[in-house]
């Protein structure tokens, strides 16, 4: 048995968490970089509690609220001029998985010089300290060390990227946040849509966390947990009400650790093939990084069933199983209502994209061939 786990992230979870441990962010620095997207920040209050947190610490802060969705190479490279303009010693992200996965990288550019592909490739050392405040239920940024950016431009870091925007990612022991605080209270506006995928994502991870190699009995625990938490959620995400501030705040609640969990899980178990594949659904269609994910877990599951009959490998779908709580039929109509209509695509598309190599699809502890790549895209969409 072994176990190799480093979680080094202080979890924070309650109602006015941040503003009720503010002096926790007096030990970050002097002047705090608050880095999120241009509108919701401002709109759930996240932004308010953290201006006044810093101010009553007698810390000064600047803002950089231009993250977009799935935040690009120059995003982060253009926040870390900022934050060595501004003075600022430490980062804050405000956010779901975008401002959080922006302000790693950008933490990191701020204390090294150095170009993309070196960032990408680790050759740095150390970044400014940073603390998380999710105001989204899916991603578990918060507690995991992983950076996912859309690469856009070439070596010159100018010019267009050859073949295309690609997604990658990069994580180290020194980009794990240093803080997470856990508010429901951010996430009481957010829609039906935005509310479920998010909750596949944290899904998602749980899932495929069981089902990569990197795998281990503390990982496997933790998702079996985090599991626990959706399974009670499911009722109330098919039930959404019309009205976004009339879902149960216990049950955002439920989301909110469950999305955490999930987090940790991957800081240890990595991802498996669907998480590469799901990154064309959202380059190329802008799908929701949750829903691609979700499209592609059925198909996946299906497969892995199929192919653990016809392996030697160890069977981990009866574990996974235990930890839903259900047999994967029951599972994939609970998903299928979620999801609703599925996206169709043109053949060649799909065998374009199957063509291409799927990072994450050698950390599955069954590996998919392209053939079974594209079967499983196929089944993803119509």
């Amino acid at each position: 048995m072994k176990v190799n786990y480093l979680m080094p992230t202080r979890i924070i979870m309650g109602e006015n968490c941040l503003s009720a441990n503010r002096k926790l962010l007096a030990g970050l620095g002097k002047k705090g970089m608050i880095m999120t997207g241009p509108k919701s920040a401002k709109t759930n209050g996240s932004l308010d509690d953290t201006v006044r947190a810093l101010s009553e610490n007698g810390q000064a802060y600047a803002l950089f609220d231009r993250v977009m969705n799935n935040p690009t190479d120059i995003c982060v490279f253009e926040a870390a001029r900022s934050i060595k303009a501004g003075g600022c010693d430490f980062v804050i992200a405000l956010g779901g998985g975008s401002p959080m996965d922006a302000a790693k990288a950008a933490a990191v550019l701020a204390l090294n010089d150095i170009s993309k592909e070196e960032l990408f490739g680790l050759k740095f050392t150390g970044a400014l300290p940073l603390a998380a405040v999710p105001t989204t239920a899916g991603t578990g940024s918060e507690t995991t060390p992983y950076s996912v950016l859309v690469d856009t431009t070439g070596p010159d870091g100018k010019s267009p990227r050859e073949g295309g925007p690609a997604k990658r990612s990069f994580g180290s022991p020194s980009t794990f946040p240093r803080f997470a605080f856990l508010d429901a209270r951010y996430m009481r506006t957010l829609g039906r849509d935005l509310t479920v995928h998010t909750a596949i994502d944290a899904l998602s991870h749980a899932v495929e966390g069981m089902l990569t190699l990197r795998a281990d009995r503390l990982s496997d625990a933790l998702a079996a947990e985090a599991l626990a938490l959706l399974g009670a959620c499911y009722e109330g995400l098919l039930n959404f009400p019309a009205v976004p501030g009339e879902f149960p705040t216990e049950i955002r609640e439920k989301l909110l650790l469950a999305s955490c969990i999930a987090g940790m899980v991957i800081s240890q178990s990595g991802t498996a093939a669907p998480h590469s594949m799901g990154y064309h659904f959202t380059l190329n269609w802008g799908t929701d990084h949750g829903r691609a994910n979700g499209l592609l877990m059925k198909p996946f599951l299906r497969w892995c069933r199929e192919k653990e009959g016809a392996s030697p490998v160890k069977p981990r779908i009866p574990a996974l199983c235990a930890a839903l709580g259900m047999e994967l039929e029951e599972f994939f109509g609970i998903l299928e209502k979620l999801l609703g209509k599925r996206e169709r695509a043109a053949p060649a598309e799909l065998e374009a994209w199957s063509a291409q190599k799927m990072k994450n699809a050698a950390n599955t502890y069954l590996q998919p061939d392209q053939g079974e790549i594209l079967r499983i895209f196929r089944e993803a969409v119509g």
